[in-house]
């Protein structure tokens, strides 16, 4: 089998992980993955559909790809991940270019999948049963992000029912991977390179509790960083209220992890987190960051927050902007509300106007900007070790990296003017500069 294969992921990092697994699968049957579509006999799109505007964005790009099928070496359109998974049969008649849709657990055999494809005259396959051999085995992936780097997928779904949210509907309930074969995934990562390990699911702070042998996230930790190519273990989507002060103590204690907490709380006033079905009230979350400060005075703090969740008047946003300022975060990221079909949210009253949407998105983005920058200059003179991803994207002259204060794609990076750092391992930076959200630096 001799097929290029051309791979478009969209969405979060877990689904780049699914992607991964896929890629890995493809190439190792015999498939040719490519950088191009044009010289792509096939083309599979991996798909998000968690808000209105990344479904948006699902079909716009399998319409794009649907056009090399049309003009050029293409012969198979294969569409994966959430998209099939949330709209099913609806999407059979609608989107006639593709040859076949599999669900978010459906990919195992996606080898066979594209083969069938090849041989088939026409139409369109759906399917979205779950393949149980993918909780069986360690994943062998095809890694896409930069060198050093690798994202560990340690549970897939969501048991926690948000009233804005798709993913329990999309994904299904929470389920824990088996400890053993993550440390076994992870030695291989170890073994390829990587040096950071970014352990990511829906709920982070829920690993193990639902295993028949039930685990926790620091045993699972302590078993990673008990591999030694890996330098660095960073966590991403914490839930506020599992983020307990034994939990805290001991990530404190595991010099690996890195000093990082990303914990999305939504919303700070009391009245939008109740309506969000959140189960905690901002006395917790400020009882939360002051203990976590008080514990690991040095670590960054990550949230992400929503403004326009219906009902929320000038005085819940002031309280949000308030708490945003008073807690200081690192890093902050700022979603507007979509009204999802099927989720409690959409049927509340007291819709807020898009343009006064925008407006409180662009205030806090505009405040984090100033506690970014103040933050961002605290740092330099300060001698921090990077791991170095690569050419910066903003110039060939110059190579970019990360501290352990960064996470890929969703914060800063460290521009590397000097040196000669070497890319995909961690390097010894004095940082000689300070951006809003980017840091410059010469390697020692």
């Amino acid at each position: 089998m001799s097929e290029r294969v051309y791979f478009i992921s969209l969405g979060c990092a877990k689904n780049r992980v699914d992607s991964e697994v896929m890629l890995g699968r493809l190439q190792a049957q015999g498939y040719r993955i490519t950088e191009t579509p044009e010289e792509a006999e096939v083309i599979m799109v991996n798909t998000c559909s968690f808000i209105r505007s990344a479904v948006e964005e699902s079909i716009e790009t399998i319409l794009e790809a649907a056009r090399f099928k049309e003009q050029g070496l293409c012969r198979v359109l294969g569409v994966t991940g959430c998209l099939p998974q949330r709209y099913r049969e609806q999407l059979v008649g609608r989107l006639p270019e593709v040859d076949f849709l599999l669900g978010t657990e459906s990919f195992g055999g996606i080898a066979q999948h594209v083969r069938e494809a090849l041989t088939r005259a026409g139409g369109t396959t759906l399917n979205l049963t779950p393949d149980p051999a993918l909780w069986r085995e360690p994943w062998e992936r095809l890694l896409t992000t930069p060198p050093g780097t690798a994202y560990l997928k340690i549970a897939e779904g969501c048991s926690n029912r948000c009233a804005y949210c798709t993913i329990p509907d999309i994904r299904g309930p929470f389920r824990s991977r088996d400890p053993k074969i993550l440390v076994t995934e992870a030695k291989s990562l170890a073994a390829r390179g990587v040096q950071e390990l970014i352990l990511v699911a829906q709920d982070t702070t829920a690993y193990g509790v639902d295993l028949s042998r039930p685990a926790s996230l620091i045993e699972l930790i302590k078993s990673l960083a008990g591999i030694d190519p890996i330098q660095w273990i960073r966590l991403l989507y914490l839930r506020p209220e599992r983020v307990t002060p034994q939990l805290l103590k001991a990530l404190a204690g595991v010099e690996k992890v890195c000093p990082y907490l990303d914990i999305p709380i939504q919303h700070a006033s009391d009245r939008i987190l109740n309506a969000m079905n959140r189960p905690y009230r901002q006395r917790d979350l400020r009882g939360l960051f002051r203990r976590i400060r008080r514990t690991w005075p040095r670590v960054a703090l990550r949230t992400t927050v929503m403004v326009g969740f219906p009902g929320e008047e000038e005085g819940d946003f002031q309280e949000l902007l308030n708490f945003i300022e008073e807690i200081e975060f690192d890093h902050l990221g700022v979603f507007r509300y979509s009204p999802e079909e099927g989720t409690p949210a959409a049927l509340l009253p007291g819709k807020i106007a898009k343009k006064t949407i925008k407006k409180r998105y662009d205030l806090l983005l505009a405040r984090q900007k100033e506690i970014s920058w103040a933050h961002n200059r605290e740092l330099v003179g300060r001698v921090e070790p990077v791991l170095i991803t690569g050419p910066s994207s903003e110039s060939e002259w110059l190579l970019e990296g990360r501290t352990r204060f960064q996470a890929p794609e969703v914060d800063g990076v460290v521009y590397i003017t000097d040196g000669r750092p070497v890319i995909g391992e961690i390097n010894s930076v004095k940082i000689i500069e300070a951006h809003p959200y980017d840091l410059v630096g010469k390697a020692l």
